[in-house]
């Protein structure tokens, strides 16, 4: 069985659930003007009693499962510095609810709210805590000797830094150095703690740990556009003709309509490798005829001191950063060439640690500005029950303010089946998990199918014997299958003659060549029932708390 059409690239990674490769009906958004819609009543405070910091409450759901006593290589010093923590606040269950139904209504044409997005500013207005609660909390950060940094305008996010020392004496948890195959890396050991009096109003801290999400991509190296596999199997590398020809854009591209007028914005942990690539890739594959664009922006917070840096080019063989740049520049201008692609990230590190995954300040800064992007591609992932439970709530939430601003957010679903903590694993012993970033209800998670041609013996039906000019062979849509490079395929086994299960299944009988996780991913939120999902509970909040919570996914 041939695997998905791989897509050709500047250099030429391979992906399976890329983002933005599903941005077919961008030219027809309608992104109406902001306009403010009907007002809600002021906020009502929240916290309402006095601090008292005998009287604790833990952040449940927020210490990775690295932090073992075999991977414990002691605490860092209480001077060392953390830079850039990420306060996720909580709005009270009824303006939840409120929010919720004004979402509702903005997709509704038959409601006088529909398309009336708001601007951060209004957003927080509206929907944020109340400014007592805020500074409340600023002045509680400030006594322990935090340095306060940005107040974000959706009035439900602070970006505070301080110290390990501070961190210990404020959040009652330490931060060590751990080892983890090999690599160094810092983390708290147990859940922080706060004062029970701002429970009501704090959902969690988003990191304090520099564990970073992979990118959603497999590199394989190709030099042909059409190339035989490790099996004997005829592959077809999708270029941008394809692509059109496929997914049927080649209509609205000859009516005039390609994404012009549109920004897409990538959200990355890396900059490009070169912009040069992009050119080629544009000029290899017939697209220099449309006004497309590429820039890349390190967007800075609305108000104090900037937090996002430029990260440079990073990648390594193990977390390929800069590639999945460049596949997702690459395909983004492919999908709509008339588009102006918006390379948007920040930097990981500083001169401590950066308690924040740059990409996750990067969407924070782009959502909280008057002028956000159109549409926002994310192709980064952890599983649920690392990612953690403050982290899962801030993904959720500035996603509900996305969809409020207009803002259409497409994430990669990911690239390891139903076993999201086991990406890149020979074998899943984590339980079923999906992608965090992609199972909110206010994203479109995107990825998890192949070609089902080479399975139904159909290969001549739909690709012709040469190529064109620009080197697309597709001749029509082609069906599609799911997504599995593994030896648990079903469809594989079968082709290939084996039984999927016993002692003469595929697994058994090409042990070590096809063990692996790789597969299009999807499945149940562990967020949509707050049930026990992977190594320990999933806890997952919402902004009313650590709950059974979200929605059913979308993923």
């Amino acid at each position: 069985m041939r695997k998905d059409k791989e897509p050709a690239v500047f250099p030429k990674p391979r992906f399976a659930s890329l983002a933005i490769a599903f941005l077919t009906c961008l030219p027809c958004f309608n992104f109406a003007s902001h306009a403010l819609a009907q007002t809600a009543g002021e906020a009502v405070p929240m916290i309402t009693q006095s601090i008292d910091e005998s009287k604790l409450v833990t952040l449940k759901g927020n210490t990775r499962p690295e932090t073992k006593p075999g991977n414990d290589r002691g605490p860092i010093a209480d001077s060392f510095p953390i830079e850039h923590i990420l306060l996720q606040l909580r709005r009270s269950p009824e303006r939840e609810q409120e929010l919720k139904q004004f979402i509702d209504e903005l997709h509704n044409p038959d409601s006088l709210n529909f398309h009336h997005w708001l601007t951060a500013q209004q957003f927080g207005e509206r929907f944020g805590l109340a400014k007592q609660d805020l500074d409340t909390i600023i002045h509680w950060l400030e006594s322990h000797g935090f340095t306060v940094n940005v107040v974000y305008p959706s009035g439900i996010v602070i970006d505070f830094s301080g110290t390990a020392g501070h961190v210990r004496t404020a959040f009652h948890t330490v931060i060590h150095q751990l080892e983890v195959d090999g690599v160094k890396h810092i983390a708290n050991l147990r859940d922080p703690q706060i004062p029970a009096a701002l429970a009501s109003a704090v959902s969690g801290i988003v990191s304090l740990h520099d564990f970073r999400p992979r990118p959603t991509l497999k590199i394989h190296g190709r030099t042909q556009y059409t190339f035989s596999d490790a099996l004997g199997n005829t592959n077809y590398a999708v270029v941008p003709g394809d692509l059109a020809t496929i997914y049927n854009f080649k209509p609205l591209f000859s009516s005039g309509i390609s994404g012009q007028g549109q920004t897409i914005a990538l959200i990355e942990d890396a900059d490009l490798f070169s912009k040069n690539d992009w050119d080629t890739f544009r000029s290899t594959f017939g697209l220099t005829g449309y006004s497309g664009s590429l820039s890349q922006v390190h967007p800075a917070p609305p108000s104090g001191p900037n937090n996002c840096s430029d990260p440079g080019v990073v990648g390594t063989t193990m977390n390929p950063v800069d590639a999945e740049a460049t596949l997702d520049a690459e395909y983004a201008t492919a999908a709509a060439p008339s588009a102006a692609v918006e390379l948007a990230s920040c930097s990981d590190t500083g001169s401590g640690l950066s308690a924040t995954f740059g990409g996750l300040i990067a969407i924070q800064n782009l959502i909280n500005t008057n002028n956000p992007p159109p549409v926002m591609s994310i192709s980064y992932g952890e599983c649920e029950a690392v990612n953690g439970s403050a982290a899962n709530s801030m993904y959720n939430m500035v996603y509900q303010q996305a969809d409020a601003e207009g803002v259409s957010v497409y994430v990669a679903a990911g690239d390891s089946g139903g076993a999201g903590c086991d990406q890149g694993q020979t074998a899943a012993t984590s339980g079923i998990a999906v992608n965090a970033f992609a199972s909110t209800p206010y994203n479109v998670a995107v990825g998890g199918t192949d070609f089902g041609d080479t399975y139904a013996g159909t290969n001549a039906t739909y690709w012709n014997s040469s190529n064109t000019s620009n080197y697309s062979s597709a001749l029509s849509y082609i069906s599609e299958i799911p997504w599995n490079d593994s030896c648990t395929s079903a469809l594989m086994a079968g082709s290939m003659g084996y039984p999927v299960y016993g002692p003469a299944s595929l697994c058994n009988s090409y042990a070590g060549l096809l063990d692996s996780t790789a597969a299009g991913s999807g499945g149940p939120s562990g967020c949509a029932t707050g049930s026990p999902t992977t190594w320990r509970t999933c806890y997952c909040a919402t902004s009313a708390g650590i709950s059974s919570g979200l929605p059913p996914s979308q993923v």
